[in-house]
């Protein structure tokens, strides 16, 4: 049983009674997080939430709507109207209060979590889901889940659906989005199955993991199987989900000898027979091993055995015969169903006994599925060789005919460049009358958005604002028609089409059961979607986003012409924006005026005067922006939710695109990747993956490191023909153990430092240690190792002075030898950043789980146009935090603050036990800070499109989504954006994503 701690953390009279940020957030704790007491705010807390907190009206009949044209707004100043908490639990939290009072001191954060002392004393056992299997009335298909297939980012997953189980064959990244958004319910899951051991199979395994363990009060596990490589991924995966997760985790297969080598290519097929897996009443699932064949005789290493799984049906029994069971003395009733099951009974009124022959038609054979990943060339020379798959051949001359069996349909999933080869399409045609379907990667498939909730919001804003929401990154059709023909082009023999294939499609089923319906199934394929559907529907529902897209054009292009003036009466200039930004030129006034009156306020009564007059107090341009060129910088948020990926919002992951100089990550999600060649397709991605000069993960939490494997193996990939070094990944310590213990299945091809090694006190202390040239001053008498372990001891004792109360919750300091060995990596970072044109990386303490970081990125210095020195930006990125002092002083006078808001104004309790910020906090700390803009990003996934937020608030700030591309040259101009949102979104409501989330699975 879990610890009454949960109960009370997931009040049922809440919005969040089952969907809490465990799941991803579990991570290192995955268990419930003790509510603090309800102590008066400390005054860090008040600093960045000043006022008391308002209550928002609860909806009328509209069941949370908010209302139409904005009144809801003008009133409250609240943009949506919101379902609000019980006042229950406000009562409840007000009777607890004297009792835990003096318990623990809590000063506007939760500190048993940010010292990472809120887990559960009593485990969990997660429990396997016990089913009653039916084997005679059954329903069962095969289904394509279309993950992958779009932007090529990871293989394709399969679901083998039965009315009673659930089997799933690779679990890549973005498998849970795919799944929410066709209400596929991940909870009903009891067994996956890894075609191969790798960031493409398996990229998603770890997010749903987590999720199961977070579905209800006692969690669940599922089995998990693959070849022998899965123990590596089990053991790199301990190190943040917990063991409770992990102990159904089942690896099949001999690939070792017994002193622990690698057994050779063709000492491991004479060993080899399929291996069965399950066995019961309603399907038997075998699995054929796979190793590939070099041929400079080098020995596989883990990672590279890919699987073939065989699914058959037991045999369908012939039609029950009344009439002869009656003369062999059956009466009805129970014995009639024994003998369908193929149980033999004894007669009734004679002394014999009747098996199921005497009384049933002749069998048919069961349904049998093959799924074939044949992920390269060197896998080729075992499948066409493999003994194990001449039973299913109807040409085998080593199977007698009567034992031969009827393969009813194929999968592969391997890429077309092996499935398009003569002799793999030979191998195919052995299949006799199989139907084959290609789910493999093809260029097909690229334009067709797998994600349509997320790419139909895409569109919409790419149709109001095509500045900050760029088109979608698909190929021409002119690219995709000359890559087709490369491809075809591979298939050698023209004879070799001859077999029946299907080209895999989204949805796509294949029924094994009932066997009237055996064959194909494309009833629930999706419709097709494309920009132009999307926004006539979109002009039909609000047909004054036409004339609001107009408006956002022509702001826009009046910033394009913006000229920043320098003071005539001061040196220390002062930069102004130009009149395009004052009243005369507002929102308002752009309209064509109707009547003797401004249509925006008839027409889209929500941009209001109110909104202009504030922006009238704008800050003066900071002098960091004087002609500043398109290519200097910008930011695309490939990932703005929190916790786990929904519809709308993948989780956290910011790229820093530096175009030429190269670029950054700021944190890693599931799905990175994928929302990198959505954004800037698959070419582009590629080029931006080779480009990475670093990635910098924030702490430990799954949301927010996940997709890192995938990104590094990717360039590894991409590179391994190409002279380069390795990838520098700075994230905190725990990190580390993950990517050593998963570098033994994959290569990763990283350099690791540790993100203590960066604190701006470190770092500067490490810059103090270097002479005029920027290197270690070198000893005559001892060499430069011995000025190197001067420098480390200099260096070891400051890094970890009392610089921030924060470090006070590190367990312990790095050992000198961490120290020492960080000094080259840190050397190479000065390196780097040199080539970004970066002055500057630190990372900043904060207030979240132990080891929880934000980040400072400075340019350099640059000239203006008139020879003068001017600062260069400065961006900082908060990761998951309280307000907290630390992370106030970094982002003094930032350029740019991307800060975490994840919960809504009146979710303040939520915010302190789950140490994150709300709205309010979040612009708080901007507004301390100085920062000229602010983008609010990480939202919970209970504000499916957009977050609840102050309006009043929101001068220098700006709401993230998906995608959403800033640029330095636009940051004048990003508060005016958001007036126009309310005009999109004014029909939404809260409980859309939510409730897919509840029947799906539980956070």
């Amino acid at each position: 049983m879990p610890p009454p701690s949960l109960r009370l953390l997931f009040p049922s009279s809440s919005p969040l009674s089952k969907s809490s940020f465990l799941g991803y957030s579990l991570s290192r704790s995955l268990f419930c997080i003790p509510r603090p007491p309800l102590t008066p705010r400390s005054p860090l807390t008040a600093l960045c939430y000043s006022g008391a907190r308002r209550r928002r009206p609860t909806g009328g009949g509209s069941g949370g709507r908010k209302t139409s044209g904005g009144g809801g707004s003008r009133g409250g100043g609240v943009f949506h109207q919101r379902r609000r908490a019980s006042t229950l639990r406000e009562e409840r939290d007000r009777a607890r209060a004297p009792e835990m009072e003096g318990k623990e001191e809590t000063l506007g954060f939760n500190k048993r979590r940010a010292e990472g002392r809120d887990k559960s004393d009593k485990p969990k056992a997660l429990q396997l889901k016990t089913r009653k299997l039916n084997p005679v009335n059954t329903i069962c298909y095969v289904q394509i889940l279309g993950t992958g297939m779009d932007t090529q980012d990871t293989s394709p997953s399969v679901l083998l659906f039965f009315d009673k189980q659930r089997f799933i064959f690779n679990a890549g990244e973005g498998l849970q989005r795919f799944c929410t958004e066709h209400k596929i319910k991940l909870s009903k899951i009891d067994h996956i199955f890894l075609t191969r051991v790798c960031s493409e199979t398996a990229g998603g395994l770890p997010g749903l993991l987590l999720t199961l363990a977070g579905i209800g009060e006692e969690g669940m596990s599922v089995n998990i199987w693959g070849p022998s490589d899965l123990n590596y991924l089990v053991d790199a995966m301990r190190s943040f989900i917990p063991n409770a997760a992990m102990v159904h985790a089942h690896s099949f297969g001999v690939t070792v000898n017994g002193d622990g080598t690698m057994l050779s290519s063709s000492q491991f097929g004479k060993f080899r027979d399929p291996i069965t897996i399950i066995d019961d009443e309603v399907v038997c699932i075998s699995s054929i091993p796979l190793n590939p064949n070099y041929s400079n005789g080098s020995i596989p290493k883990p990672g590279d055995i890919a699987v073939i799984y065989a699914c058959e049906l037991p045999e369908i029994k012939g039609k029950f015969d009344p009439v002869k069971a009656a003369a062999l003395g059956l009466k009805p009733g129970p014995k009639y169903r024994e003998l369908q099951l193929g149980n033999s009974v004894m007669s009734d009124r004679l002394n014999i006994t009747v098996h199921p022959s005497d009384v049933l038609g002749a069998s048919s054979p069961g349904p049998i599925i093959l799924l074939v990943d044949c992920p390269t060339k060197f896998h080729m020379a075992e499948l066409l060789s493999a003994e194990s798959l001449n039973c299913y051949y109807r040409d085998s001359d080593h199977q007698p005919k009567e034992n031969t069996k009827t393969v009813n349909c194929v999968i592969h999933l391997g890429p077309a460049i092996v499935t398009k080869s003569a002799d793999y399409q030979k191998w195919m045609k052995r299949f006799s009358t199989a139907q084959h379907i290609m789910a493999g990667h093809e260029i097909r498939n690229m334009e067709i958005p797998i994600l349509k909730s997320s790419a139909r919001i895409s569109s919409q804003l790419n149709y109001l604002c095509p500045q900050l929401f760029p088109a979608r990154g698909c190929w021409s059709s002119q690219q995709t028609n000359d890559l087709s023909l490369e491809s075809n082009e591979l298939c050698e023999d023209s004879s070799s089409t001859l077999c029946e294939i299907i080209q895999a499609e989204n949805l796509l089923k294949f029924h094994l059961r009932p066997y009237s319906q055996l064959g194909l199934d494309r009833s629930a394929i999706p419709d097709s979607l494309n920009h132009e559907e999307v926004i006539a529907h979109l002009l039909s529902e609000i047909p004054e986003i036409a004339d609001v897209s107009k408006n956002v054009n022509q702001f826009q292009q009046s910033s394009a012409e913006v000229k920043l003036s320098k003071s005539e009466k001061d040196d220390n200039c002062i930069m102004v924006e130009e009149p395009w930004l004052s009243a005369s030129s507002s929102v308002n006034n752009v309209h064509a005026e109707k009547q003797g009156r401004d249509s925006s306020e008839e027409d889209i009564p929500c941009l209001n005067d109110r909104w202009n007059d504030n922006l009238k107090d704008e800050h003066d341009i900071p002098a960091c922006l004087e002609n500043i060129s398109r290519e200097d910088m910008e930011i695309v948020l490939l990932g703005t939710g929190s916790s786990q990926p929904s519809k709308y919002r993948n989780v956290s992951s910011i790229f820093v695109n530096l175009f030429s100089r190269g670029s950054l990550l700021l944190d890693c999600g599931e799905g990175t990747l994928g929302q990198l060649k959505r954004r800037f397709g698959i070419k582009g991605a590629d080029d931006a993956v080779k480009g990475l000069k670093c990635i910098w993960i924030s702490h430990i939490h799954a949301d927010h490191h996940t997709g890192l494997a995938r990104i590094l193996a990717l360039r590894c990939q991409l590179l391994k023909d190409i002279p380069h070094k390795p990838l520098l990944v700075i994230g905190p310590r725990p990190l580390k153990r993950f990517l050593d213990a998963y570098s033994k299945l994959e290569d990763l091809d990283m350099q690791f430092l540790d993100c203590r090694h960066t604190l701006e006190a470190s770092m500067d202390d490490f810059h103090g240690s270097l002479d005029s040239r920027g290197q270690f001053p070198e000893n005559s008498d001892r060499g430069g190792s011995e000025a190197e372990n001067i420098a480390s001891r200099h260096f070891e004792s400051s890094l970890f002075a009392p610089h921030s109360k924060m470090q006070s919750y590190w367990k312990r300091p790095g050992s000198p030898v961490d120290t020492a060995v960080a000094l080259p990596v840190l050397m190479r970072l000065k390196e780097l950043l040199s080539e970004a044109g970066l002055e500057f990386l630190y990372s900043v303490p904060v207030v979240h789980c132990p080891q929880a970081f934000g980040v400072v990125l400075k340019a350099a210095e640059r000239p203006n146009s008139l020879g003068k020195t001017i600062p260069g930006w400065k961006l900082v990125y908060s990761g998951d935090t309280r307000p907290c002092q630390a992370l106030i002083n970094a982002s003094r006078d930032a350029t740019l603050l991307i800060h975490e808001a994840t919960f809504e104004d009146t979710m303040e309790d939520e915010a302190i036990a789950k140490n994150h910020s709300t709205t309010k906090e979040a612009v708080g700390v901007g507004k301390s800070a100085g920062a000229f803009r602010v983008v609010l990003t990480h939202f919970s996934q209970r504000y499916p499109k957009i977050p609840v937020f102050n309006e009043a608030d929101m001068q220098r700030t700006c709401i993230a989504f998906d995608l959403m591309t800033v640029n330095l040259a636009d940051l004048p101009m990003l508060p005016k954006f958001l007036p126009y949102l309310k005009v999109l979104f004014r029909n939404e409501m809260v409980g859309d994503e939510s409730d897919d989330v509840h029947e799906s699975f539980i956070y």
